[in-house]
């Protein structure tokens, strides 16, 4: 969510992590728009008239990264601000003062038409994801793995590609602030990528020293 109403926003996570969402808020438009294009999120909930940067600016930018759906909340009910965040990308479009139960229900909806498209299955190299079964599999041997080495494997899978710094993995796979003294997501990736890589001769998951990790294949990685 990015809303830079204290109150709002505060009212706003609350109410929808009490009705089973987890909830990261952003105060400015440039963070929201960072957060949104690095984070894993499922939906985004903008608002349009934000510090830094508007929300018509954050959209834009989100959806030459992203496709998750985006409901914008703006104090702004002229017809033609709705319109052009409908057609900037918006999936929805509310106007302030309005009912939690209705936001609730719009976002509900939004969700439910994106899980018609959403992807569910990954592969690389070998390496398999199956969301809907939650099973991992390389090279056709089941992998057992733990909750967080499951979730870590699917945010790796999801941004293939990508490097995904200690910090970005830390807020979405443990929903922390990623502390300099904490080794966590170092053994974290090393368990994982004894159970991913080191039984197999090309290796996927790759340090990218300074920055962080990413999971891709590389013709003349070492072993």
């Amino acid at each position: 969510m990015i809303e830079d109403e204290p109150k709002l926003g505060d009212y706003l996570c609350k109410g929808l992590s009490e009705s089973g969402f987890t909830v990261d808020i952003a105060r400015t438009g440039i963070d929201g728009r960072n957060m949104a294009i690095e984070g894993a999120y499922d939906a985004l909930v903008l608002d349009v008239m934000l510090p830094g940067l508007d929300g018509f600016a954050v959209l834009e930018a989100v959806r030459k990264s992203r496709s998750m759906p985006v409901l914008m909340l703006t104090a702004r009910d002229e017809v033609a601000d709705r319109v052009r965040g409908l057609q900037s990308g918006a999936d929805d479009y509310l106007s302030k003062p309005f009912a939690f139960s209705e936001l609730l229900a719009r976002l509900q909806a939004l969700l439910r038409r994106g899980k018609l498209h959403e992807v569910t299955q990954y592969a690389l190299g070998g390496l398999s994801l199956d969301l809907g079964t939650r099973k991992a599999a390389r090279d056709g041997q089941r992998l057992d793995l733990t909750a967080k080495e499951f979730s870590l494997l699917t945010l790796l899978m999801r941004r293939q590609g990508q490097v995904l710094s200690r910090t970005l993995l830390a807020e979405q796979v443990w929903d922390m602030n990623f502390d300099s003294e904490t080794n966590v997501v170092e053994v974290a990736v090393r368990r994982l990528r004894a159970k991913i890589d080191d039984p197999f001769a090309e290796k996927l998951l790759h340090t990218v020293r300074g920055m962080g990790y990413v999971l891709e294949r590389r013709e003349d990685a070492p072993a």
